[in-house]
């Protein structure tokens, strides 16, 4: 039997993937993360499948419901918001299992950022303006923060940033950025990206009303560029008239003959 790490997207509970939709259909057990897992996700689990909050458990308790489960030969379907590359606690619980020798598996889902980008309508790689997106948060108590990981060293490469779990520290986010991207630079404050609430400000790091950290939870994720709400950038060479690619061979030696 195996415990499917699910990625249960950003909030909307469409915004999952068909393959952890059937998993959570499959299986006679569901864990999920109701602090921030929509529940109407919850309607997809069998209809007398045991279905766990894990919220008010520890690590301990939440692997013991996995062993348990697995002892009795059920599948579980573990359910995190976003994806779980990032910020999940995933990694320990993984741990643990293999220690136990309990199977797993991991199904990816749409992180946090990419649906604050798209609450945005925005791409946040824009040629000649950023190539990169860095995906990064202040300390917390929950987790600390690399001294070599300060948000003053991500933005001195100019590339767009996503900070996450940290609007609660926006007065300290802000001082850190501006003289790097300096006051004129445009930041984006996405709360609850793809929920029925979502509140989407945007500003510039100098005009950004700081009060919003006393408004808005950990669930926002600050976007902070010159990619946003650009209109002056570079166009891709992709689908240039003269762009000898692949699937487009062009001139009398193309790069990629047709048919090679």
């Amino acid at each position: 039997m195996t415990v499917h790490f699910i990625g249960a997207g950003p909030g909307a509970p469409d915004l999952i993937t068909i393959r952890g939709r059937d998993l959570i259909a499959a299986a006679p057990v569901c864990l999920y993360a109701g602090s921030l897992v929509p529940a109407a996700l919850l309607a997809h689990c069998p209809a007398n499948a045991r279905i766990v909050n894990t919220a008010p458990l520890s690590l301990d308790q939440i692997v013991g419901e996995m062993a348990t489960a697995h002892a009795a030969g059920q599948n579980i379907a573990r359910l995190h918001s976003g994806d779980l590359s990032v910020w999940s606690a995933m990694g320990e619980q993984l741990r643990r299992l293999q220690a136990l020798g309990i199977p797993y598996d991991v199904t990816p889902g749409v992180p946090s950022f990419a649906a604050a980008a798209a609450a945005l309508g925005a791409e946040l790689t824009l040629p000649g303006l950023a190539q990169s997106v860095v995906l990064t948060r202040t300390s917390g108590r929950a987790s600390s923060m690399p001294a070599s990981e300060r948000l003053a060293a991500f933005a001195a490469t100019g590339a767009t940033l996503a900070v996450h779990l940290s609007v609660h520290v926006l007065n300290r986010v802000l001082d850190e950025l501006t003289p790097h991207y300096g006051a004129d630079c445009p930041v984006a404050v996405i709360w609850r990206a793809s929920w029925p609430d979502q509140r989407i400000v945007k500003a510039t790091l100098a005009t950004l009303d700081r009060g919003l950290a006393n408004e808005m939870e950990r669930t926002a994720v600050i976007l902070v560029g010159r990619v946003l709400g650009a209109q002056t950038f570079d166009e891709s060479r992709l689908y240039a008239e003269d762009y000898d690619r692949r699937f487009r061979p062009l001139g009398s030696d193309p790069r990629f003959p047709e048919g090679a």
